[in-house]
């Protein structure tokens, strides 16, 4: 397989549908719907393209996993909203 274009769909064997996100003659990196970013090796990699690339590349969603003082904030909250419930 050869670099294909960024925005271009592809129906892989294993991980299902996705966009390219980036390609070149040894890395084709992609953003499956179900299983998240995958990098392959291009001339190793085997899926099926499906139509036309677009004219202007989609923008991908990116995953943020929450933050350290985030999951903090949100733990304390709970406990405090706990012990609210077990004064009354």
């Amino acid at each position: 397989m050869q670099a294909m274009q960024e925005g271009q769909t592809i129906k892989h064997d294993v991980y299902g549908l996705g966009i390219v996100t980036a390609s070149d003659q040894e890395r084709t990196s992609v953003d499956f719907d179900d299983h998240g970013p995958k990098l392959f090796v291009t001339s190793m990699m085997t899926a099926e393209l499906i139509g036309e690339a677009p004219a202007t590349p989609p923008k991908t969603k990116r995953r943020r996993k929450a933050s350290t003082a985030a999951k903090a904030a949100k733990a304390a909250k709970k406990v405090a909203a706990a012990a609210a419930t077990s004064r009354s």
